[in-house]
């Protein structure tokens, strides 16, 4: 397998608080992995970080991503290499629909001129798959949708923009068991042995329907244990207490 991220001691501080203490992660293509740990561990400054967002700090470590340092790359450079993060809150955008923000993101990842017809045709296929409402495509991005309906725009994203990495961010928070499965099933279908994903949760709900090859238990910082899927059903069954004083 080839590599595809790599997170050596990466250490960042979100103003004077340290998050993460020297983190390591690597990821090769064609895996999916899940990063788990109670609230404020730092699973979202993990996604931040390696976007490089400038809320938060690096003090230590570097980051790899298809064999190029991305550490210091800024934020909208990492994302055209092929990097994608879905958000917890997926912000509302009056005055642009979902279509034209579909187009003018998958122009500047690519940089090449959207070919209109190809990318209506592959739209309505990855709507129906995902069984959203193609009327929702002429609407502002994200304004009035629902909780689902905003994730499920997320995933819709993702689709059209194949990235190489998706980091999806609480994709499953607050989702009931229908939506679930149908982001399930959006994983499923982008998933390839060329590209790669990292699921951050909380919760197990979202992995019932998916086969992951690894998952992190994160704590105060510091990925405290690795395993197969089968950890995360212990911490569906025991929670997080063994490994807060590891």
């Amino acid at each position: 397998m080839k590599e595809l991220l790599n997170m050596k001691d990466v250490s960042v501080n979100a103003g004077d608080k340290e998050i993460l203490k020297g983190i390591n992660l690597k990821i090769n293509k064609g895996e999916i992995h899940v990063i788990m740990g109670p609230n404020g561990s730092g699973k979202s400054t993990t996604a931040n970080a390696i976007l490089n967002n400038p809320e938060y700090h690096k003090v230590a470590g570097t980051i790899t991503f298809d064999g190029e340092d991305i550490t210091n790359l800024k934020t909208d450079e990492i994302a055209r290499k092929g990097v994608f993060m879905s958000f917890q809150l997926p912000e509302e955008i009056p005055g642009i629909s979902v279509t034209n923000f579909l187009k003018y993101a998958k122009n500047k990842t690519t940089g090449k001129p959207v070919k209109i017809f190809e990318f209506r045709d592959e739209l309505k296929k990855n709507i129906e798959s995902l069984k959203m409402n193609p009327q929702n495509m002429d609407r502002s991005l994200n304004v009035g949708f629902s909780g689902g309906e905003k994730k499920k725009n997320e995933i819709l994203q993702m689709l059209v923009l194949n990235p190489k990495l998706a980091i999806l961010d609480e994709t499953d928070s607050g989702l009931d068991v229908d939506a679930i499965k149908t982001v399930s099933k959006g994983i499923e279908m982008f998933k390839n042995d060329d590209n790669a994903v990292l699921i951050i949760t909380h919760n197990t709900k979202i992995l019932n329907s998916l086969k992951v090859d690894y998952v992190h238990v994160l704590v105060d910082g510091k990925i405290v244990k690795t395993g197969d899927q089968s950890l995360a059903k212990e911490i569906e069954e025991n929670g997080y207490s063994k490994y807060k004083n590891m």
